[in-house]
């Protein structure tokens, strides 16, 4: 039998449910893995005993009196350290906001406590979540439990190793340059970078504006272990909410039983390198989709240079606007990292920002048309393998980041959904495959995500190498 801690979020709720065993007894396992392999990864940063064992409590005496329980009833979660928990700090992995004290949760908190779930840890993230790599100023450098000597991605890193490693079965992070994606395929989980505006966000701590990037881009979403696991959180997070303006309760579009759909495939995405090894992962979960029965064609779909640009210079035209008071409260390494940006990146006058906003509209036509005829893309999720640490801060390595995670900031600068869930093992490395679709196709995404895992298997738990 697995241990407490192997196990996934529903079977945990089931088991909770049906009382094989109680919450305190799953929140003590996931508490003990902590103790075991945290010192060594660092994912966990901030850990919530008194209050999650009393939750813990709370779910079992619910349970005994017969109460009618939410799908993650006495499910211990991990939430990333910039998304609120009520009387704890969001502090953005920086020293500045180490005391910054959230009054009241996140929507997406809120949702998930709503369901049963108990949140009973924080996870690292990089300063303001502005790297693709997890080594905080406040909290320093998440492992991954693969190899410790390359990243765990970003800037959800910290859920990433979390989850991986077992020290928790599902976790909250955020995403607007693949940060819910980045740490998936480097560790071997699933996640859902959701389309905008399906799940809310909304923060009561600094900085609470949302830069135009961001409204247009940034999102949060579920991350797990398994498809089922991040398709339960979806729908346990979705759905209008007051605090933010973006969020509609939206009917999502899902791929009916047994549907054999036209899936395009792109395994070596234009505008950069990718490696051999990422690139024959993908082809073979193509050849698994089409034996399975789908219409695998491999295509180029339109303006995909062009998408990866705008993304660029719609993020860093807001960046520059806030450069002086980032440049007074970001760590050195993240300080190295936009410069690395800013010199990749043309200047960009008011002129060329209206104008990226114009082409922007363009070119989410020309990918809707693309969908109409494609519903599903797959693809890698980083075309490089995962870097070694701080590898993102060497300015003559900028290059091979961009070409690195070039695949998914197009989700990002088109609002659309992408499901990750592994491809296979390249070099002792999991690789993960993204599932896109057009707006609103979160469901279908997941789906076709889903029989890839069934197709595939799932690689995590896993326990952390250490040498």
């Amino acid at each position: 039998m697995s241990e407490l801690w192997q196990l996934s979020a529903l079977e945990l709720a089931d088991k909770i449910r049906t009382k094989q065993a109680s919450s305190r007894e799953v929140l003590e396992a996931h508490l003990a893995r902590i103790d075991e392999v945290n010192p060594h990864l660092n994912a966990v940063v901030r850990r919530l005993d008194d209050e999650a064992f009393a939750a813990a409590d709370a779910a079992d005496a619910a349970v005994a009196a017969g109460a009618v329980l939410g799908r993650l009833h006495g499910v211990p979660c991990t939430i990333k350290e910039n998304i609120d928990v009520a009387g704890n700090p969001t502090t953005q992995g920086v020293v500045a906001l180490a005391d910054a004290i959230a009054s009241i949760d996140a929507p997406t908190t809120a949702r998930m406590r709503a369901a049963g779930a108990i949140p009973f840890a924080r996870t690292n993230l990089p300063d303001f979540g502005l790297r693709v790599h997890t080594d905080s100023q406040l909290h320093g450098l998440t492992r991954n439990p693969w190899n410790p000597n390359v990243t765990a991605g970003g800037s959800s890193g910290g859920e990433g190793s979390a989850i991986s490693s077992g020290m928790s079965p599902i976790g909250l992070g955020n995403d607007i340059g693949g940060s819910l994606r980045n740490p998936a395929h480097c560790c071997g989980i699933a996640s859902l970078k959701p389309t905008v505006g399906v799940i809310p966000m909304a923060t009561v701590v600094p900085p609470q504006e949302m830069p135009i990037s961001s409204q247009l881009m940034v999102v949060e979403g579920p991350m797990a272990r398994t498809i089922a696991d991040v398709r339960a959180g979806l729908e346990i997070l979705a759905g209008q909410h007051p605090r933010d303006p973006r969020s509609v309760t939206a009917v999502l579009d899902d791929a009916a039983p047994g549907e054999r759909m036209k899936i395009a495939m792109l395994p070596e995405p234009p505008g950069g390198r990718t490696d051999p090894g990422i690139a024959n992962a993908i082809r073979s979960v193509g050849d698994l989709l089409s034996n399975a029965g789908h219409d695998v064609v491999e295509v180029v779909p339109p303006d995909y240079e062009t998408v990866i640009d705008l993304w660029g210079q719609m993020l860093i035209a807001d960046i520059r606007q806030q450069q002086e008071l980032l440049s007074l409260v970001m760590g050195e390494g993240g300080q190295k990292v936009l410069a690395n940006l800013e010199r990749g990146l043309a200047s960009t006058d008011l002129a060329g920002v209206l104008a990226s906003h114009v082409e922007r509209y363009r070119v989410m036509q020309t990918w809707s048309a693309f969908f109409a005829e494609y519903p599903v893309l797959i693809g890698p999720t980083w075309a490089l393998p995962a870097f070694e640490h701080d590898a993102d801060l060497d300015p003559d390595l900028t290059e091979t980041m961009t070409d690195t995670i070039r695949p998914v900031v197009i989700a990002n600068l088109l609002g659309t959904p992408a499901a990750i869930t592994p491809a296979g093992i390249v070099d002792g490395l999991p690789v993960g495959v993204q599932v896109m679709g057009d707006r609103f196709s979160d469901l279908r995404c997941l789906t076709v995500a889903g029989e890839i895992e069934s197709l595939v298997g799932t690689f995590t738990p896993i326990d952390p190498i250490t040498g």
